[in-house]
């Protein structure tokens, strides 16, 4: 990565040729220039200054309109590459990729058990996983700007109170490579990046994004920008404080242990009826029995899109986002879709429900965006890069 005194001057007019080219993938001046308003000479000198420094490729040439042929270019070595990572409570993802994301290398690893919090075990397979990945660098790629990592906690600022985050046991068994800069952040509020800008999410800057699995979350975006709260804490409903009746004292983070799969299916193996043969292991079996129409499986995938439905009315009602993408291992089924919407707009305000269009790649895909977006800022020497 350039020292912060010898990055490049770029005029505007080159920064915003090379956005595009981030943003939109392969494209030719004739594709660029209208579209940012560039004269030729403009967007000729723009390119020019692009490659001088390495930050744009030439990749072929292409037949236009009236028999005209145009250069194509890309994202080029100058520019780099970014590791994403999502640090999974039962996996760890990686993405090697360009800034224009082009995929130079995958992987995921699976973990031998599940892990209900961020602990040295994940922080070890993330250390191996970064390792690897690094070790496959080839010269064409470029220099490594930024590694992201998708964390399964709140995240906060340096100075603020990282002990209680937990975010610091990342570093237990990883250490960052040097010379690159480093972004962390919540694993479900990457998920609601990606899903702003991929995935079910991509018309709608104002929305939430739910996972419901091992464990539950909110990602939110509220005009664009993504919320984090003053304690890393905003979407935290796993958090919330449960239940509410009478002779009942509300726990903090039992709306979590009540909705998580473990709990799910412990309910499941206890009240399963024993003419309906034996239980399902995991929510896995549980949604495969339902999808082949085992009458017993139904009943408790109703019941739990009924919980769902009603978590959703809660944050709708505090919220009012619009649009509620669901996601994790049990929110991504579409079983729990038509309960989910009927209950979430019986009990609050109106708002569409859709599963997730990204399924188990939508953290990754979100640390990915975070990182490139921190690669570009330094690169161009201004704010991240909007849609």
């Amino acid at each position: 990565m350039f020292p912060a005194d010898a990055r490049p001057s770029l005029t505007a007019s080159a920064r915003a040729v090379f956005r595009r080219l981030v943003l939109d993938g392969p494209s030719t001046r004739p594709q660029i220039g209208p579209l940012l308003g560039l004269s030729r000479p403009t967007m000729s000198a723009a390119i020019a200054e692009l490659e001088r420094i390495g930050y744009v490729d030439e990749i072929g040439v292409v037949q236009g309109t009236m028999g005209r042929r145009a250069v194509k270019y890309r994202a080029g070595r100058g520019a780099g590459h970014i590791i994403a990572v999502d640090a999974g409570a039962t996996h760890v993802r990686l993405r090697l990729a360009t800034l224009d994301r082009r995929l130079l290398h995958s992987r995921v690893h699976r973990l031998p058990t599940r892990q209900l919090m961020l602990n040295e075990e994940i922080s070890a397979a993330v250390a191996d996983e970064v390792a690897a990945a690094i070790a496959e660098r080839q010269d064409e790629w470029g220099p490594l700007r930024v590694v992201g990592i998708a964390l399964p906690t709140r995240v906060v600022d340096k100075g603020l109170d990282w002990d209680a985050t937990r975010q610091n046991v990342i570093f237990s068994r990883f250490s960052p490579p040097g010379g690159v800069d480093l972004v962390l952040e919540n694993n479900v509020n990457c998920a609601a990046v990606a899903e702003r800008f991929y995935g079910a999410a991509k018309d709608w800057p104002t929305f939430a994004y739910i996972q419901i699995g091992l464990k539950i979350g909110m990602g939110l975006m509220l005009g664009g920008e993504l919320v984090r709260g003053r304690n890393g804490a905003a979407g935290e409903i796993g958090h919330l404080s449960f239940p509410f009746a009478p002779g009942l004292l509300p726990v903090a983070g039992e709306a979590e242990r009540y909705m998580g799969t473990e709990a799910l299916i412990a309910r499941v193996r206890a009240d399963w009826p024993a003419d309906a043969g034996a239980p399902p292991l995991d929510t896995r079996e549980l949604l495969s029995r339902a999808e082949a129409g085992e009458p017993a499986a139904l009943v408790h995938v109703d019941r739990h899109a009924t919980d769902v439905g009603a978590l959703i009315a809660a944050c709708v009602s505090v919220v009012d986002p619009g649009l509620v993408v669901l996601g994790g291992g049990m929110g991504a089924s579409p079983l729990l879709l038509p309960k989910t919407r009927e209950v979430a707009n019986r009990l609050s305000y109106p708002v569409e429900v859709e599963n997730s269009a990204l399924g188990s790649d939508a953290t990754v895909l979100g640390i990915e965006r975070l990182a490139i977006d921190r690669a570009m800022s330094f690169l161009l020497g201004d704010d991240p890069i909007t849609p």
